[in-house]
């Protein structure tokens, strides 16, 4: 169940309206429950719940060992933490001093609203589940405390909320549906149109009906085109990792606990209840030619090539989801960068990489969104292109290459100093380390300036007093 990631939810119809919108609620909902169902699946999984946990056994079911060695978990957790380890930044797109100060403040919103563990929570569901969602809305105290950004943002359960997107070019969205199960068994769906928000009550009755100017406030944050969760591709493989623990610890206990083989001899079962508890039997054979045999009836299990069993597993899970190994390698020589490519850390970045691209593309639609409500409620002014989308991972990581980069561009008079900041690799908002560092030098070239014509000035002054003397 749930190998092949959520289908995205269309509707041919062009205008949602009063008169169809609980008939486009109607069919989008059958595709929903199906996505549902699988998310919910997955997200147990990533708990813990997993299929060892309702395994059977025919032989010898009194030693039956359940194991669940936690994979699904380790791989979110990783992919979570290395995409999002830091905050994300906004930074300026130019060298306008006005609109980087703007852009600062707009950082100073999204960290007043926790921005950076609500970027978490919706990482961490796109990870489990291959989407997630964000809401963003006016903020009802906007413009008591200029400080406070004026707009609340909130990280959606992707099991009770959907997007519902046109049948046609450019597949745009055209209606947001997020709905809650009440005490009394009903479910309150609320719908929100590009001018009209609808509340409607067990997929009958539209219980509210009134126009709205925000547009659309649900953005989906999808992991991937196909919609599939981190682990989800490797679903098999975890099952087999579990599945083999289990066995191999059945086969130790039933190493431990192995089965007697009474041979040619007779004893019935009091006689064995003895045996147990006394932990001693005394026989004849029943004749020369039929000798008497107990014994062990024992084959141990090949731990060896059980865990080349798994090993081989795991290292094909941390291949196929992009994971670095924990091998280390043997070679003691290898440069830093060699060690990169190595133990997996390039695959790691280049799968960081790919989801990027498709965060900052719905980041982009929240953005839209949060610069047109910061116009109506404050007197920030931005637009979307000023903006510049910027993840902080592994900023310093090979630091002191990318610091022989920069030092050796800069000392090239054929390559301008911004162009040596911006391809180092060393800072996170180039343009404004570019910016900071030449007001520094600059104002470093005064200071040694005005040094310099000091001790001019006072050579001049000692010089005249000798003329003077003489």
């Amino acid at each position: 169940m749930g190998y092949f990631g959520r289908r995205k939810i269309f509707t041919d119809v062009d205008t949602i309206t009063a008169e169809n919108v609980v008939s486009v609620l109607q069919k989008a909902l059958t595709v929903h429950n199906q996505n549902r169902v699988e998310i919910e699946y997955l997200y147990e999984y990533y708990k813990g719940k997993q299929p060892i946990l309702y395994r059977t056994k025919d032989v010898r079911p009194e030693i039956m060992n359940i194991v669940v060695e936690n994979r699904a978990n380790e791989i979110v957790s990783f992919k979570v933490g290395y995409l999002m380890g830091e905050p994300i930044q906004y930074v300026s797109r130019g060298d306008d001093e006005a609109i980087t100060e703007r852009i600062n403040r707009l950082n100073a919103y999204m960290q007043a609203e926790d921005k950076a563990s609500k970027d978490k929570q919706l990482s961490d569901w796109s990870h489990i589940c291959g989407t997630s969602y964000r809401m963003v809305l006016p903020d009802s105290n906007a413009g008591e405390d200029p400080d406070e950004a004026p707009f609340e943002v909130y990280t959606l359960d992707p099991r009770f909320t959907f997007v519902v997107y046109h049948n046609g070019l450019g597949e745009k969205p055209v209606m947001n549906v997020k709905y809650v199960k009440r005490d009394d068994g009903t479910t309150l769906y609320s719908v929100y149109t590009k001018d009209t928000y609808f509340e409607i009550n067990d997929m009958t009755a539209i219980v509210k009906n009134e126009p709205q100017v925000l547009g659309l406030p649900i953005i989906e944050y999808p992991a991937n085109d196909a919609r599939l969760g981190a682990f989800e591709v490797v679903l098999p493989l975890l099952d087999a990792i579990n599945n083999v623990d289990s066995n191999r610890l059945d086969g130790v206990e039933q190493f431990v606990q192995a089965l007697m083989l009474f041979h040619n001899v007779d004893i019935s079962a009091k006689d064995f209840g003895d045996l147990k508890k006394e932990g001693a039997l005394k026989f004849k054979d029943i004749d020369a030619q039929l000798k008497g045999e107990i014994k062990y009836l024992v084959e141990e299990l090949n731990q060896s090539q059980t865990q080349t069993l798994v090993d081989h597993l795991y290292e094909t899970v941390l291949t196929i989801v992009g994971m670095p190994n924990r091998n280390g390698g043997t070679s003691t020589s290898d440069t830093g960068t060699a060690v990169v490519y190595r133990d997996g850390w390039s695959s790691a970045e280049a799968r960081a990489k790919d989801s990027e691209l498709v965060f900052k593309q719905s980041e982009k639609e929240f953005l839209k969104l949060v610069l047109r409500i910061c116009r109506d409620l404050s007197d920030l002014e931005l637009k979307l292109s000023n903006i510049e989308i910027r993840f902080t991972r592994r900023n310093y990581e090979n630091i002191n290459e990318k610091a022989n980069v920069l030092t050796a561009m800069l000392n090239n008079n054929k390559i301008a100093p911004q162009l040596a900041f911006q391809h180092c690799g060393m800072f996170v908002d180039a343009e404004s380390a570019y910016l900071m560092s030449k007001a520094y030098a600059e104002e470093q070239e005064a200071k040694e300036l005005a040094r310099l014509t000091k001790i001019a000035g006072v050579k001049d002054d000692d010089e005249d007093g000798d003329e003077d003397d003489v």
